[in-house]
């Protein structure tokens, strides 16, 4: 059994209140929903929506992108959010790599992040603060008005040196890294690691229909992720990444980044979908958290070796019930699969009915 804290991230929907419900009764600590309006949900609805369907887990957007939304527009929604979950909320921010690449444009320079959540922080405790040349500030009514000043916990998703120093001058909470834990992260009281993958039933095909249908769109990010980071050649390196590229590269290149971020971290669009069958499948183990239960298990005691608090588990697919509860019961040492698991060099399943 091992001794980390679980928590989900899901993308806002109106279904995500439901998930996290069942997440609290699996014994999940907290719940985090993704900044994503480009997709057509808002996290900080869905949010409230959670806090009243829940009575203990922890409830906070993971994570807030500045440039979306006013200072003002967070910290409103923090102190409201509060009201309805007491002493369970928490908030996080990032520079949004994928959220601001899916609108074409770079992430948020670290000066800028560290600016706003300093106006956020001061709104939170009352104060009048400077933004774009005016005062500020929340201006509650007297029946809210008890709320201020407000200190709600805070993480900062940042795996390089510069991110985890802005972290600390602005007393965050912990690191929120991806996979693995980074250097830093040991410094602050909450390393969480943020992990996609699916627990693989004994004697199930591990590049099968089922799997791919529960962690095929996490697994294609890492396309999205590499093209926009690296470029086309970086991407052609990757198994089933020239398949990828062929569906990419007839998108004119003013609208590319919007047909390689369709569906991202959801749904698998055409390109994700042409490198899955061309081989792409492959690497699944070896890019994802997906194994036998007792390969997570171990996978996951690792990450808490290396400083790891807490592991935020991001599923996705049909039945995101399944994936909650197989998780957490792999972590937490209650499923018993002893799965012999096929080669990682396994052939796609070309027999699958794909979407």
């Amino acid at each position: 059994m091992t001794d980390v804290a679980v928590s989900v991230a899901l993308p806002p929907s109106s279904e995500a209140a439901g998930h996290i419900a069942t997440a609290e009764k699996l014994g999940y600590r907290g719940a985090y929903l993704y900044d994503t309006p480009f997709a057509g949900d808002d996290v900080w609805l869905d949010l409230h929506r959670a806090a009243e369907r829940t009575t203990t887990i922890e409830l906070g957007p993971a994570v807030l992108i500045p440039t979306q939304r006013h200072p003002l527009v967070n910290a409103a929604q923090t102190v409201s959010l509060h009201r309805l979950a007491p002493g369970r909320v928490v908030t996080s921010f990032g520079t949004g790599f994928s959220s601001r690449a899916a609108t074409g444009q770079p992430p948020i320079r670290w000066s800028y992040m560290e600016a706003y959540i300093r106006a956020y922080q001061a709104l939170l405790a009352g104060e009048v603060v400077d933004w774009e040349g005016a005062a500020i500030k929340l201006m509650l009514t007297s029946v809210q008005a008890h709320a201020l000043p407000l200190r709600i916990p805070m993480l900062v998703a940042a795996t390089g040196p510069r991110g985890a120093r802005v972290a600390k001058r602005l007393g965050a909470d912990g690191l929120i890294s991806m996979f693995d834990v980074v250097p830093g992260q040991r410094d602050f009281a909450r390393a969480v690691v943020a992990t996609v993958g699916t627990v693989v039933d004994d004697g199930e095909d591990p590049v099968g229909e089922r799997v791919r249908s529960a962690v095929g769109a996490p697994w294609a990010a890492t396309y999205h992720y590499v093209y926009t980071a690296k470029g086309a050649d970086a991407v052609r390196e990757l198994p089933g990444g020239s398949a990828w590229l062929d569906v990419i590269d007839n998108v004119p290149q003013y609208e590319r980044h919007l047909h390689i971020h369709q569906g991202h971290m959801v749904e698998m669009n055409d390109a994700d979908l042409a490198a899955w069958r061309a081989g792409g499948c492959t690497s699944v183990a070896s890019t994802t958290l997906t194994g036998p239960a007792d390969t997570i298990a171990q996978r996951v005691a690792a990450m808490a070796r290396a400083g790891a608090t807490e592991v935020m588990f991001e599923p996705s697919g049909p039945d995101i019930a399944r994936e909650l509860d197989r998780f957490i019961g792999a972590v937490r040492g209650g499923s018993a699969t002893n799965v012999a698991g096929r080669a990682s060099d396994h052939r796609c399943n070309a027999r699958a009915t794909w979407p």
